[in-house]
């Protein structure tokens, strides 16, 4: 989900150093870094539910509160390591990075409003799959034949989920009769969402070697004006009026605070791959969420289409992992067709 796309520098900033191979070697449960990753996804995906809870104030409102979130935690850090905001060299790329990573959340939070949950979640997750496409268009990495499958394996579940009125007419809806109906401007919104934020991957890749803060105090303080502008000329800008809104706008704040710092600390112990299928546990809660608190039953075109988007998703994860490895290795000898 775009929530954390801004931790992925702290990916390609420490995972070869000696603090990280210091933090795996010290850490006693071999698997506490995939348990801090689902953690994660926990918390992101009970952001994702308070969000289309509270149907009283703007998803763009709600981005603008998240982003507290995201700003608060990143300002002492970067006090205290004396990083410099604005990196000569480095600002346009900053700042089109937070352009990118604002308008991701932005409508993935306008998706989850007007989309199914879990649909949304799904469409929304899916980012990495496209980082490779846009990665080999700008910065010229390879993509071979791994990353055209990954990708049209997505879209066919993107499709399935969506289901347009072209290919599947207006007598299938999303959930039934008494369910949510995918509104087609949610489903772009979403769609929309994971192409901002495959570029803004891409991005954080263009800015290797600047420290995480950096980027998310730049990140935050740049979301947060944009979101209180796009609120303010849309006339969504308000202060909940009763308590348990106001309780759950602190929540959302918090959880996403949460979900960052446990990320944070999952990224440190284990290796970028087997994060990522950890993180693929986000479809699963938005899933019993979808059920469980709004009563809507996905047919089977969305667990279709679920489907074929986590295996994309865990498949890259798997991908990342095996090329971490050493050539040596015979988990990457067996696995070779992964890496092509």
């Amino acid at each position: 989900m775009p929530e954390n796309l801004e931790l992925q520098q702290l990916v390609d900033d420490e995972s070869e150093t000696d603090v990280k191979i210091h933090s795996r070697k010290s850490c006693k449960c071999p698997y506490l870094g995939l348990l801090l990753a689902t953690l994660s996804s926990l918390f992101f995906s009970l952001c994702s539910v308070i969000v289309k809870w509270m149907t009283d104030v703007d998803p763009m409102a709600l981005a603008a509160y998240r982003y507290l979130g995201v700003l608060l935690p990143a300002i002492p850090i970067v006090i205290y390591r004396q990083e410099p905001l604005f990196p000569q060299g480095k600002r346009i790329m900053l700042l089109l990075r937070s352009f990118t990573g604002t308008a991701a959340l932005m409508l993935s939070f306008y998706a989850f409003r007007h989309m199914p949950l879990a649909d949304a979640s799904v469409i929304v997750f899916s980012v990495p799959v496209f980082t490779g496409i846009f990665a080999r268009m700008f910065l010229k990495e390879p993509c071979g034949l791994f990353n055209i499958f990954s990708v049209v394996l997505t879209l066919i579940g993107v499709v399935l989920i969506t289901r347009p009125p072209s290919l599947f007419g207006d007598t299938i809806n999303s959930l039934g009769e008494s369910g949510q109906k995918t509104e087609i401007w949610g489903a772009v919104a979403a769609f929309s969402a994971t192409l901002f934020g495959a570029n803004a991957y891409v991005l954080l890749r263009a800015l290797k070697g600047i420290h995480f803060s950096v980027i998310m105090t730049n990140f935050g303080s740049f979301a947060l004006c944009q979101c209180l502008l796009v609120t303010f000329l849309i006339g969504a800008l308000c202060v909940p009026p009763c308590g348990l809104d106001r309780y759950l706008i602190v929540a959302l704040a918090f959880f996403s605070f949460l979900g960052q710092i446990l990320l944070t600390l999952a990224l440190q112990m284990e290796q970028a791959g087997p994060v990522a299928i950890a993180r693929s546990s986000d479809i699963v809660f938005a899933f019993i969420w979808q059920v469980l608190f709004f009563n809507e039953i996905p047919n089977r075109f969305s667990i279709g289409g679920a489907v074929l988007v986590m295996s994309s998703v865990v498949l890259t994860g798997m991908r990342k992992w095996i090329l971490a490895l050493p050539p040596e290795a015979n988990l990457r000898r067996n696995l070779a067709f992964l890496v092509k």
